[in-house]
């Protein structure tokens, strides 16, 4: 892990790649790609990647999408100044490997990089900022909120088994930040194993890794579902009234 910290310690600050997970089926948006449904005038995409394209921590944007969506976002981030963005790539066959696809694509002397759902328009770039700056320091973090409700385990047929002390739960958010080697490994070795992980924090979690956790953001929620996208729209007018 030192030498993690030594690499960029001659360095103004260490350089940070972001990739964006945009190749999901969007199989609970009733058969229409989430990632390009209007938000007040704006795709949803667009709107995560602008936010990343205002970090000031964040060097480059590398997109990772399905084939057939491969032009049409290309298209999107030259529509909406998206300069950052040096590439556009097929993704893979699960969320991890289309992450690691990414991953390999990240310039040579990249530090950092930072794992962000295409689906999280909401996202500023405050908090994409103040995730890399912690990442800086530990090498491993992401941004969580406390989990408002009471969590339950349950067995086969319903039953409860047990519930979880909600005072220990926390939701986690994107982007999650990690050092370039230890994620590339970590999901590497996620994809080898075939194992179905759907948060690279859990990845590197698995090679014994600490992850620290920063105050997130409760406006930073994922389109999943189209009630998703009204809150959205919701969010985003307050946001302009200022309330």
């Amino acid at each position: 892990m030192l030498s993690f910290f030594k690499k960029f310690k001659k360095k103004s600050r260490p350089r940070c790649a972001a990739l964006v997970a945009a190749a999901g089926s969007s199989s609970r948006m009733g058969g229409v790609n989430k990632l390009l449904q209007s938000l007040d005038g704006m795709p949803v995409l667009a709107r995560t990647l602008t936010a990343l394209q205002r970090a000031e921590l964040v060097d480059e944007i590398i997109i990772a999408t399905r084939e057939e969506d491969l032009v049409e976002i290309s298209h999107l981030c030259h529509t909406y100044g998206i300069t950052k963005c040096t590439k556009v790539v097929r993704g893979g066959e699960s969320r991890v490997h289309s992450v690691l696809l990414a991953a390999m694509e990240a310039s040579a002397d990249t530090d950092l990089l930072a794992v962000q759902d295409g689906a999280r328009p909401l996202v500023t770039p405050e908090l994409i900022d103040r995730v890399i700056t912690a990442a800086v320091r530990c090498a491993a973090a992401a941004p969580a909120v406390p989990v408002k409700d009471t969590v339950k385990t349950v067995k086969d047929g319903g039953a409860v088994e047990e519930t979880l002390d909600r005072d220990t739960l926390r939701a986690v958010q994107t982007p999650q930040v990690f050092s370039a080697d230890l994620l590339k490994a970590a999901l590497q070795s996620a994809v080898e194993n075939n194992l179905p992980i759907t948060d690279d924090c859990s990845a590197v979690e698995r090679l014994g890794k600490v992850v620290f956790l920063v105050e997130g953001d409760e406006e930073n929620l994922k389109i999943t579902t189209p009630t998703d996208l009204i809150l959205a729209e919701a969010l985003l007018r307050a946001r302009e009234e200022g309330v």
